[in-house]
């Protein structure tokens, strides 16, 4: 184990978008437990600082596989397609006309019952992308594509989080 090593190395994982969370999780137990800075006491400063590094990068590596945006993110990076979420908001037309109804739907929005069929219908959305975004990085290996699709799944989160909010203030 280096370091330097992509998350999948260092977690002994296939370099892939579909994980089993289970098998993330627990390897993510074992590599902490392995570099635990308390198991260094008797060896000094120097190696106490090298084992809190360890245990900085692994919950970092572990943070990105366990998340599968982060996770499709982060393949799409390592096979040369950068999400540059910041710089390039480029979006379908179609894609942002479905934005700009969700957007005035939760607008218009009064009761806890159409806020809720909206959280529902971006929460299809999101489960139907994530299973685009799957078979574009794992079958088809088209990172462009899926750094598309990344970007537009951040929107849809934002967006979700929006309706949370607004299903929060909306509870008795």
């Amino acid at each position: 184990m280096q370091l330097d090593d992509d998350d999948f190395d260092l977690f002994g994982l296939p370099r892939r978008f579909e994980q089993d969370a289970a098998a993330v999780g627990a390897r993510w137990r074992t590599l902490l437990a392995e570099v635990h800075p308390d198991r260094f006491v008797s060896e000094g400063a120097q190696a106490q600082r090298l084992a809190m590094q360890w245990s900085v990068r692994i919950n970092e590596a572990h943070r990105r596989l366990k998340d599968p945006l982060a996770r499709a993110a982060y393949l799409c990076e390592l096979n040369g397609e950068p999400i540059h979420a910041e710089d390039n908001t480029a979006m379908p037309t179609a894609f942002l006309m479905q934005q700009m109804e969700w957007r005035e739907s939760l607008d218009d929005a009064t009761t806890l019952a159409e806020v809720e069929a909206l959280a529902s219908a971006v929460s299809a959305h999101r489960v139907h992308a994530l299973r685009e975004l799957r078979a574009l990085l794992d079958e088809q290996h088209n990172h462009a594509a899926a750094a598309q699709h990344v970007r537009a799944l951040m929107f849809v989160d934002r967006f979700a989080s929006d309706v949370d909010q607004r299903l929060e203030a909306l509870e008795p």
